[in-house]
């Protein structure tokens, strides 16, 4: 199994958008991926926004690629969100679930 986690800096105005668009939109066309297990929005206000951690839970390398594509590394985050943030990262971090 595979972690695989991103942050992104949300302004303060569409924090909660950001939150409407996962659940709305990324995790139901995650949940059609086969080799996709789960995700978590993780949520925190900073002083220059808010700051989410999402989590990403997968069972190999080669589910991440029918999301991300080859490059399994490269962060998936469309013009609209971009738009909401302040920053995020461009590369993701994946992890082996040992536990």
């Amino acid at each position: 199994m595979i972690s695989r986690q991103w942050r992104g800096l949300a302004k303060p105005s569409h924090a909660d958008r950001y939150v409407e668009h996962l659940r709305e939109e990324t995790f139901p066309q995650l949940q059609e991926i086969p080799g996709f297990v789960s995700a978590s929005i993780l949520r925190r206000t900073v002083a220059n926004g808010v700051e989410f951690l999402i989590v990403t839970t997968w069972e190999s390398i080669d589910a991440i690629q029918g999301f991300a594509g080859a490059d399994v590394e490269a962060a998936v985050v469309p013009p609209s969100v971009q738009d909401m943030m302040v920053a995020y990262d461009n590369r993701v971090r994946h992890y082996q679930i040992v536990q």
